[in-house]
């Protein structure tokens, strides 16, 4: 079993019915692709003087969870979900930091 966990990052703050509906479409295209066990997201929770912090602060994780490495990469070949990304991406831009690891107990 492998999780892939992405760190999302938009570029500008997003109104909470976009990023609700972010992961909504992003969770729906990953499960449509038929690749993946489950889907997770989740909001970033923010702590005071983060913002200060030269680094990618989250605004969602979303994890993945699909059988093997081959899995996951026929799960982002998958027409569908570079739909999904292509139409945020144009909306609101973001950028992506992610880690591919065995399942954490």
């Amino acid at each position: 079993m492998i999780t892939h966990t992405m760190i999302v990052s938009f570029d500008q703050p997003l109104p909470d019915a976009e990023l609700d509906q972010y992961l909504a479409d992003i969770e729906r295209a990953m499960l449509d692709t038929g690749f993946t066990d489950s889907v997770t997201t989740r909001r970033h929770l923010p702590v005071p003087g983060e913002d200060a912090i030269p680094a990618l602060i989250a605004t969602a994780i979303v994890q993945v969870t699909v059988a093997d490495i081959e899995a996951l990469g026929k799960a982002f070949a998958a027409p569908g979900i570079h739909e999904v990304i292509d139409h945020w991406q144009s909306r609101h831009p973001y950028k992506v930091a992610w880690a591919n690891h065995e399942v954490m107990a």
